[in-house]
């Protein structure tokens, strides 16, 4: 690069932590320029026509309980910019066999009150997450550091720490422990694994502060509103430019990298030492994911049509069924009976169909770089709490791993989070424990979500390694604030 100076700081990258990390850099008055590889922004927010023109499917992710925790997308005030939220009635429903269905209510009282038997042992559990939320999503969504809320966020660490198969046993009765087995699925970890019930706990608070809610139009009105935000700021961003090499960028101070470590060590070979690159290419990725998008004819026929008030919906059955499909996955085999995250986006947004047909998006984990398609299982698992599911099917599309993968560099092997997220790579992501967004090289930077807090759209990410850049970069004093755009 030459030593003129184009822009103060380049952004590699137009997911949520990249927007977030260039709308950071914009608000003190930077030149801020985005690239991004493919034809339009967004990483994992992206909306698509999938299957036919007119009907709006998110590619990624539909649901966003961490766009809502999140202490600095709350400050962009996006809804200037375009974006509306839409709150179905449930947060997440929770079908089991003989049994009404488990329903996570936004209203913390009532979800307690009918787990019946379980009701004070929820409220004894969660009770403290929801009440002390903010402190702990200002904590906990950031790299590891001295706590502003030493005491509230230890008392969540001795909970959050223990395995999910562990902190069940707080819970007595079968339907309190299979609720919790799906929200804390959400670490695609076997839940035994320690730091698993973390996941769980912190969905559980979402849903009772901000919600789970689906963004109207889809995911990419997220990308859109953040785009339009940072435009406003100043900001330029040019889509369809791959980076390959540093020295296909325009000379700046700062290059934030919304990259996961693989991609970064070649881009920046030259410019890292080798020790460093080592550790890169030791990086390790989790699990991937099989999708299916479909376009039904009719809403989904749920047993239980509590379910069709929820946006989202787990099917697994109980803890131990849940947890037994996890560890086959988990240890590189293939569950028949997997458990399966569903999104019915347009039973509460009209905007995703043409007419009045529908939308839906299900996906299963499955082993990092398999490409074994998983339709029959995932259809078997809706036909055993939606009986009659695939006669209101009219088409489908399912992305494997590798179409995963080819979709967005990001997803490696169809890794979805940046990296797994076990407790070894939890805050120490990409490589260093207590500085982990910079690199031994002037200038360069992580913002993905191969760093702490790892994935979600919450952008706290691309927060965080803006804030290290303006202090390290441009001497910009007391960075850690959360700003107003």
């Amino acid at each position: 690069m030459s030593e003129t100076v184009k822009y103060d700081a380049i952004v590699v990258g137009s997911g949520p932590n990249g927007l977030a990390a260039a709308i950071r850099l914009a608000q003190e008055g930077l030149s801020v320029k985005i690239f991004e590889a493919s034809p339009t922004i967004g990483g994992g927010m992206r909306t698509k026509e999938l299957i036919r023109p007119g009907y709006h499917h998110d590619v990624c992710s539909a649901i966003h309980p961490m766009a809502m925790a999140s202490p600095y997308m709350q400050t962009l005030d996006l809804e200037n910019y375009g974006l509306e939220w839409i709150h179905p009635e449930y947060p997440a429903a929770h079908p089991m066999d003989n049994d009404p269905a488990v329903i996570l209510n936004r209203d913390f009282s009532r979800t307690a009150f009918e787990l019946g038997e379980d009701e004070k042992r929820y409220k004894n559990l969660v009770g403290p997450v929801v009440n002390n939320w903010k402190e702990l999503t200002e904590d906990f969504l950031g790299p590891l550091s001295i706590p502003g809320s030493p005491f509230k966020l230890a008392r969540f660490g001795l909970k959050g720490l223990q395995p999910a198969c562990l902190l069940k046993k707080r819970f007595k009765t079968e339907r309190a422990q299979a609720m919790f087995a799906g929200l804390a699925a959400h670490s695609i970890l076997k839940l035994n694994e320690i730091a698993t019930s973390a996941i769980g706990l912190v969905f559980f608070g979402a849903a009772h502060t901000g919600g789970w809610p689906l963004p109207k139009g889809g995911s990419q009105a997220i990308a859109d509103s953040m785009a339009a935000l940072f435009k406003s700021l100043g900001g330029e961003i040019e889509t369809g430019f791959k980076v390959e090499s540093l020295e296909q960028l325009p000379p700046s101070k700062a290059v934030l990298f919304d990259l996961t470590p693989h991609q970064v060590a070649k881009i920046a070979s030259d410019k890292l030492p080798e020790s460093y690159k080592k550790r890169l290419y030791k990086f390790r990725y989790g699990s991937g994911a099989f999708k299916i998008d479909y376009i039904l004819k009719e809403p989904v026929p749920w047993k239980d049509p509590e379910c069709g008030k929820a946006g989202t919906v787990h099917l697994g059955g109980t803890f131990d069924e849940i947890a037994r499909s996890e560890k086959i996955m988990s240890e590189g085999g293939h569950p028949d009976d997997p458990f399966v995250l569903v999104a019915q986006q347009s039973l509460f947004d009209d905007s995703r169909t043409p007419d009045q047909k529908h939308t839906l998006w299900a996906y299963c984990h499955v082993p990092n770089g398999s490409t074994k398609d998983m339709t029959e299982a995932v259809e078997n698992q809706f036909e055993r709490f939606a009986p009659g599911f695939r006669d209101v099917i009219d088409e489908k599309i399912t992305m494997n791993t590798e179409q995963f993968h080819s979709y967005n560099a990001n997803y490696i092997g169809g890794d979805i989070n940046g990296g797994r997220q076990d407790i070894w790579q939890l805050f120490s992501r990409p490589v260093s424990l207590f500085q982990p967004y910079a690199m031994p090289a002037e200038g360069l930077y992580f913002c993905s979500s191969s760093t702490p807090p790892g994935g979600g759209i919450h952008g706290m990410c691309g927060y965080h390694a803006a804030n290290l850049a303006l202090r390290k970069d441009f001497g910009i004093s007391k960075p850690d604030r959360i700003l107003k755009a």
